[in-house]
């Protein structure tokens, strides 16, 4: 049993050291992002965002072209309203 509960602290350690960087990496960047121009990578680190995520905004824009608006963001696949609202502090559309 001892050796279990020690088993089960390490993992769970290793998970937090693994989560804490993770978390720091999504910081609010000093200036909001131009969806637009941004890379997979910047899009990616976006609060609620994600690689998935990112990945379907770059699609669309070599689609579809330019946003004209931070508001046309609802048409991604899993951006709803409630997420657009999250993001829009850190989002802006410019040519």
């Amino acid at each position: 049993m001892p050796c279990r509960l020690f088993s089960l602290g390490g993992w769970l350690l290793a998970a937090l050291l693994v989560a804490v960087p993770i978390a720091a990496a999504k910081k609010k960047p000093p200036k909001p992002v131009n969806v637009n121009t941004a890379s997979l990578v910047e899009l990616a680190q976006l609060p609620g965002v994600g690689e998935v995520i990112a990945g379907r905004i770059v699609r669309h824009r070599g689609i579809s072209g330019k946003f004209r608006s931070v508001d046309e963001l609802v048409v991604i696949r899993g951006i709803s309203r409630k997420k657009l609202e999250a993001l829009r502090p850190y989002v802006t559309v410019k040519d």
